[in-house]
């Protein structure tokens, strides 16, 4: 099952459930936000696919119409933005198959001949998918901003005055919401788009926390349960409706150095982490993206990711170029 969030043409706030050919949203009765559902669905004890079922009416909406008048909402979201953490995880997938056959003659070499990245990189393909009850090695981990900072599909990502690149890292993320009692309960899988500053990072690995700090999307819907072990889809970079690039993209556990576990254990490991309420967005690490091919997005192209999995595609225009201020200057009280 998948649900989906959206505005009504009132205005009011809506969960449904996409019918089976994506056409129409079935409405959920006495429901405006995923968010409740799970905390209720956690406090009794059962599936939010159950839950979710129990609250199906009769009424539907349009999906064609929810998408072209703009009325997305983000798939999970908290009543108070900054109590949703976004994160992710890098150097955490395997990529194809020649990517792979390249990759592993680079770790070939001696360790003290690597790269740090690439330390890590085989740092996870030697231990970032432990036995059942063991820990693994840790992944790489960034901090992407809280609620505030994540952009509903369909919308525009902007593209900050200070940036010197705008560009999709094709993702799933893992979505989340803290139980009173502080027990992790996952909602579920969306398709996500990290969206990063490429040419700031590749000035340094160590600008890889500035270069994360930017917005990003997901969804437009949020699977239910467990993930498959291999995932599939398709990303493309369209400008003026015509693709300019487009590229398999594979994910899930037996594409991936870490597992999902370890690096779920990784994440909610600290205890901060676990604050009844919250809400954590956690970005799995890149599958693929038009950088790495040398293309460049311009303001105005749209990123779409699509795995029939996941229902609908994920899509977001490149916005214009913000102007910024000038000097942050700080008064001194």
């Amino acid at each position: 099952m998948r649900l989906v969030q959206f505005q009504d043409q009132s205005g009011r706030r809506r969960v449904g459930i996409p019918s089976e050919d994506a056409t129409a949203v079935g409405l959920l009765e006495g429901t405006e936000r995923v968010y409740d559902l799970a905390l209720e669905a956690g406090r009794r004890g059962v599936g939010l696919a159950v839950l979710a079922a129990e609250r199906l009416g009769g009424a539907s909406e349009s999906y064609d119409a929810i998408v072209s008048e703009g009325r997305l909402l983000l798939p999970l979201d908290h009543p108070e933005p900054a109590r949703c953490l976004i994160s992710g995880t890098g150097l955490s997938h395997l990529g194809s198959a020649a990517a792979r056959d390249s990759m592993h003659t680079k770790l070939a070499k001696a360790e003290s001949e690597l790269t740090d990245s690439m330390k890590m990189f085989k740092w996870g393909i030697d231990g970032g998918k432990p036995a059942a009850g063991a820990e693994g090695v840790a992944p790489e981990w960034f901090y992407k901003g809280d609620g505030r900072w994540a952009v509903a599909p369909e919308q525009p990502l902007e593209l900050p005055g200070y940036a010197l690149d705008g560009g999709e890292e094709v993702e799933l993320v893992g979505l989340y919401v803290i139980a009173e009692s502080g027990e992790v309960l996952r909602v579920g899988f969306a398709l996500g788009n990290e969206y990063s500053d490429h040419v700031m990072e590749r000035q340094n690995y160590l600008y890889l926390a500035h270069s994360k700090l930017r917005q990003s999307s997901f969804g437009p819907e949020v699977l239910l349960g467990d993930l498959p072990a291999s995932v599939s889809g398709q990303a493309r970079l369209l400008r003026q409706g015509e693709p300019i690039w487009s590229s398999e993209f594979l994910s899930g556990d037996d594409n991936m150095a870490h597992s999902i576990a370890n690096l779920e254990h990784h994440h909610f490991k600290y205890a901060d982490f676990r604050r009844p309420g919250d809400v954590h967005v956690h970005f799995f690490g890149a599958a693929t993206g038009s950088f790495t091919a040398g293309v460049a997005a311009q303001p105005g192209d749209v990123f779409e990711i699509a795995s029939a999995l996941f229902g609908r595609p994920l899509r977001n225009a490149l916005g214009s170029a913000r102007q910024t201020h000038g000097l942050v200057r700080v008064r001194t009280l």
